[in-house]
């Protein structure tokens, strides 16, 4: 992203709107150890690594869209 990372992003976006913010789901090409651990650590809810299918964002989508959620999300 040009003006700022996606962890720069996330931190934003958790400041402005607190445990209430939405979802976010990482799309990295980054797919190392610890890689998806830090995601969520910086208030990411979801993590994709590249190549990224269809079937894999739809399905990370529903998981995460509030009129899909269910108590076990």
């Amino acid at each position: 992203m040009p003006v700022m990372d996606g962890f720069t992003a996330t931190r934003e976006i958790v400041r402005i709107f607190g445990s209430n913010h939405p979802p976010i789901i990482a799309l990295t090409a980054n797919a190392m150890s610890g890689d998806r651990e830090h995601c969520l650590k910086y208030g990411m809810n979801d993590f994709l690594s590249k190549p990224i299918s269809k079937a894999k964002l739809l399905e990370a989508i529903r998981k995460w869209n509030p009129r899909h959620r269910t108590s076990k999300a």
